[in-house]
């Protein structure tokens, strides 16, 4: 198949699946067969392994959203989706142009939609399809353009054709079509700038060899001198982040034991302190380790300090996490207190990537192109799992469980609260559980939410 082929193809089944329709099943389909259809077009010379991973986390996503179809599972789908795409015609651009190269396309999809000899057939096209484009296609487009136009403009116009019944809702399928091609159109024909692929050395995470020769940053200040610097900085960094990690723990498991509110203050505090410096003490590296910096054969010295720094770093992310943790045995799981956990985790990995970074000798750019993966891995993880029912789950054991918080602010915690509503035969709640799944249960097939088809 040709271009116009997948953009025609893909269009029609985005107005077939959400036709008067709720986002729910559909979007998963979509999302599958998109993944499907990607792989099949996608050149030989470019299904590479990352290619395969791609394919399976879209395939994977698009479940997850026919599952859960939260915003989660959405920002999964697209993501997986986008970077499948992207990879299937760029194997080695790096993902940082993914964003701008869409972008410009989004935009400039208006004039790149009047190329067509760009992305429509220019000769042999079968005698059948340029009839259809010619006798049906364009002539309905423009059609309907104007029937919108004149029935705005004229109601007894619009009244000699809103007099008869027709089960079709015609703004619908016209505005369902737009957004259809649109998508379509700049997923299959997305045009990268010849500017992007003459920069893509500059995101490359290796030195290049005539970059490798030790020179000062700076004119003003010679390399000993920046080498002598960046030992005295760590030097008092480390004695510093060290009385900060006694303090640290003291307040935090010997002090005396405070009111929830003020607990819960505290410890949201302490853990957005702790995320700051590891993201200072991250971009403190890259200050100092940066172009032939990482090749001066004299700084022995300086990358032991930034080394012990590191690792100080990390005790102090887990002291943070162990922190955490007690406040959720005193007080129970919540999104935010998990959430945290994800961001102590997501700081663990930028620590051990900036060792490697300065262990491997890598640029500054490979913390940013390593860590865009982690965090879509994050995503995917948080998108696949169902943490509403974990959380419910692990709280129902509580002896102040809150029920009606469970009920109304965590998602997907049907089956365990049925569950909690048998054994405490709580018959008021049950009702409401089963309302609400025979509520979503008997939503068209396209809209449906398979979730709620797994409870009994």
């Amino acid at each position: 198949m040709k271009t116009h082929h997948y953009i025609f193809l893909t269009a029609l089944l985005f107005v077939i699946v959400f036709y008067d329709q709720d986002i729910g099943l559909n979007l998963g389909i979509l999302g599958i067969v998109y993944a499907v259809l990607t792989l099949f077009r996608t050149p030989e010379k470019n299904k590479t392994r990352t290619l395969y991973v791609l394919f399976t986390t879209s395939i994977l996503s698009g479940v997850a959203f026919a599952w859960f179809g939260d915003f989660t599972s959405f920002i999964a789908v697209a993501s997986s989706l986008l970077l499948l795409g992207y990879k299937s015609k760029n194997r080695r651009l790096k993902i940082l142009f993914l964003i701008p190269v869409f972008m410009i396309n989004c935009c400039t999809s208006f004039c790149r939609f009047f190329s067509f000899d760009e992305w429509l057939p220019k000769k042999n096209v079968p005698g059948l399809w340029q009839k259809t484009l010619a006798f049906i296609l364009i002539p309905l487009v423009l059609v309907s353009v104007f029937f919108g136009i004149y029935s705005a403009g004229s109601n007894h116009f619009a009244a000699l054709f809103t007099d008869y019944e027709l089960d079709l809702n015609i703004w619908q399928v016209f505005c369902l079509s737009v957004l259809g091609f649109f998508i379509a159109f700049n997923y299959w024909n997305y045009a990268v700038e010849k500017l992007i692929y003459k920069n893509n050395h500059v995101l490359d995470n290796d030195f290049r060899k005539d970059s490798r020769v030790p020179k000062a940053t700076y004119s003003f200040l010679d390399l000993a001198a920046e080498r002598m610097s960046g030992v005295i900085s760590f030097v008092l960094l480390n004695v510093l982040l060290v009385f900060f990690i006694i303090t640290y723990n003291y307040e935090q498991f010997y002090e005396a034991i405070k009111t929830p509110v003020q607990l819960s203050e505290e410890t949201h505090e302490r853990v957005n302190a702790v995320i700051m410096s590891i993201v200072m003490a991250i971009l403190v590296i890259m200050f100092y380790f940066k172009a032939g910096f990482n090749f001066d054969p004299k700084a022995g010295l300086l990358k032991i300090l930034a080394k012990i720094w590191i690792f100080l770093n990390a005790i102090l992310v887990v002291s943070a996490a162990l922190k955490n943790y007690e406040y959720i045995v005193n007080y129970a799981f919540t999104y935010k207190r998990l959430g945290v956990f994800a961001f102590l985790l997501l700081s663990l990995v930028g620590l051990v990537l900036t060792y490697i970074k300065i262990q491997k000798q890598k640029r500054n750019i490979f913390l940013i192109n390593t860590m865009i993966w982690f965090f879509y891995g994050t995503v995917l993880a948080c998108s696949y799992f169902n943490w509403g029912g974990f959380i419910t789950s692990q709280n129902m054991e509580r002896k102040d469980f809150a029920v009606n918080y469970h009920v109304t602010s965590i998602n997907f915690s049907e089956k365990a609260l049925l569950k909690y509503a048998d054994e405490k035969n709580d018959q008021k709640l049950k009702k409401t559980l089963q309302d609400k799944v025979k509520n979503e249960t008997s939503k068209t097939f396209f809209s449906k939410i398979i979730y709620y088809h797994t409870i009994k």
